[in-house]
């Protein structure tokens, strides 16, 4: 039998071949990836320095282990070249393998922002295991005993994380972002400003409503000047401003893609018998609707759903509303966006649950379709889980009110 064929060996890939091997025992499966294929979880990058873990003791199998327990073939350091969706081949630099379903699961890249100055190319990204090798590496260079200082291009998700990350092991951190609060793609304005708050008495410094324009060495370290014209002094210079899908095999196999590769509610592409899932893919989430969705709850689901498909019940993707966790000790958050549409004529209402703040976003008709909660927790979560989609306007002015 051709094998099914899954490139990539992040969680995305791997859920797959687990969630699969638990409806095929026969069936072979071949993993192809460029790394080493050694399993970790990626949400702990952004914060296992206070822990001191090392890159290698978030490892938790090897490919050997991986290859053992999921009764697969994973060929490691291997890249793949092309995708023939028409004959159904995938060539590597060993050569041409046939399969009978193919599931891409190659993750997403660094964006990288144009940057003047002799130490731009000095500007580590965090997105892989390897990355955070290095990026630990640089930071025990610094002479003497004294924790390094480290500045951060963007207050997104995985730029709070590391910043709170990093001052938890004791370095100084200066995070820098255009937006005036962090958090502020993501997060209810009461809780972005809970976050600002929480991030300087952790003894951050914050350089909001800004940018970084020009890296340069200096004889005190790496000098970043700002669009504001002010300067920052660090000894390293992590960039957190997102990712971007990576595109690179989809578009030669000449697949349907827009910001990501973009799949039917069974997570099929464009081409039959190939399906893309986790940070590569791109979604169907409603009537012509599509969306990226770079977070581990609807990876899961539709790691889960895909593998189903795969093993021959076809199962759509049901991408429930579910919280995005930031992981950042001084101010625990959790929230579920509302849908970007709805901003421009809905509006966050503040309230006090016990010691939790929680921001409910209701749309013009009073509706709920979006919330947040810092310091959050399970039953407060799924509370709120089950008012979204329901009227609840009246008390949730009156909540706001006894603030």
């Amino acid at each position: 039998m051709k094998p099914i064929i899954i490139v990539g060996a992040g969680l995305a890939g791997y859920t797959v071949a687990r969630e699969f091997r638990k409806l095929d025992k026969t069936r072979p499966l071949l993993i192809i990836t460029n790394d080493d294929g050694g399993f970790y979880s990626k949400p702990m990058l952004s914060n296992a320095l206070a822990q001191g873990k090392t890159a290698q003791q978030l490892t938790s199998q090897s490919a050997t282990q991986m290859a053992s327990q999921l009764d697969a073939t994973i060929l490691t350091a291997m890249p793949v070249l092309d995708i023939d969706s028409e004959n159904k081949t995938v060539t590597t630099t060993d050569g041409a393998r046939a399969f009978e379903k193919l599931v891409i699961a190659v993750g997403a890249t660094p964006i990288r922002i144009p940057l003047e100055g002799d130490a731009a190319n000095q500007v580590l990204s965090v997105n892989h295991l390897d990355h955070y090798h290095a990026f630990r590496t640089r930071l025990s260079e610094k002479p003497g005993s004294t924790k390094g200082r480290v500045a951060i291009l963007g207050a997104g998700l995985i730029g709070c994380e590391f910043a709170d990350d990093l001052a938890g092991a004791g370095y100084m951190v200066t995070l820098i972002d255009p937006n005036r609060v962090p958090l502020a793609a993501i997060a209810p304005p009461a809780l972005s400003q809970g976050m600002a708050d929480s991030l300087r008495a952790r003894g951050i410094s914050l350089r909001l409503g800004t940018t970084a324009r020009k890296i340069s060495h200096t004889d005190d370290g790496i000098q970043v000047q700002l669009a504001d014209e002010s300067t920052v002094t660090v000894d390293l210079v992590l960039s957190a401003v997102g990712l971007r899908p990576d595109l690179a095999l989809a578009k030669a196999a000449r697949l349907a893609t827009e910001r990501g590769i973009l799949v039917d509610a069974f997570g099929q592409s464009s081409a039959r018998d190939i399906y893309a899932v986790g940070d590569c893919a791109e979604y169907t989430i409603g009537d012509g609707v599509t969306r990226t969705l770079p977070y581990i709850a609807p990876l899961m689901t539709a790691a889960r759903a895909i593998a189903r498909t795969l093993s021959g019940t076809a199962t759509p993707i049901a991408l429930n509303p579910a919280p995005v966790i930031i992981k950042t000790p001084c101010y625990p958050l959790a929230v579920v966006p509302p849908p970007m549409h709805a901003l421009a004529t809905g509006a966050w209402r503040d309230s006090k649950h016990g010691n939790a703040l929680v921001s409910r976003f209701h749309d013009q008709h009073g509706v709920m379709l979006g919330f947040g909660v810092a310091p959050q927790q399970a039953a407060i979560r799924q509370q709120l889980l089950d008012e979204l989609g329901k009227p609840g306007a009246v008390q949730a002015i009156a909540d706001a009110a006894a603030i």
